[in-house]
């Protein structure tokens, strides 16, 4: 689900991807639902593609998301103001945070994230497991066999 789920630079939100076209995406605010291109020139990023650093290994960004849901019982997060807070709180998310390389900032928007996914209904944050070409092609095989 998070595949499709965009952040783009310079706008607020994130945005569902709802269709291709020459040289632009495009997108759906999950907020107010307007449709908008996406050009280009835009640094779009997908949330399925996104990790926070650890101590040991990076941490896909649905796993993250998943242990804020579990914590907040699947309810909207109040995000901290101060620092310390933020950082305390996101300790109880993901106890093993590199405290060197994520920032404040990026904790309050994955947060504000966090808060904007619940508000549209999204509450499924594991990725949808695609399946395996090997396992098509012995598939397609199987049917012609038969």
């Amino acid at each position: 689900m998070l595949k499709t789920i965009l952040s783009i630079s310079g706008k607020p939100g994130l945005f569902k991807l709802v269709s291709h076209g020459k040289n632009m995406l495009i997108v759906e605010s999950l907020t107010d639902k307007k449709r908008i291109p996406a050009y280009a020139k835009d640094k779009v990023i997908s949330l399925g593609d996104i990790a926070i650093y650890t101590d040991e290994a990076e941490v896909p960004l649905h796993e993250v998301l998943t242990s804020v849901k579990n914590k907040e019982n699947g309810e909207k997060v109040t995000v901290p103001s101060d620092t310390k807070e933020l950082r305390t709180y996101f300790a109880e998310v993901l106890p093993n945070f590199d405290r060197e390389r994520v920032y404040p900032s990026d904790i309050k928007k994955l947060l504000s994230w966090y808060n904007i996914l619940i508000g549209a209904g999204i509450t499924d944050f594991t990725p949808e497991e695609e399946p395996a070409e090997t396992d098509t092609k012995a598939e397609a095989a199987e049917e012609k066999a038969e």
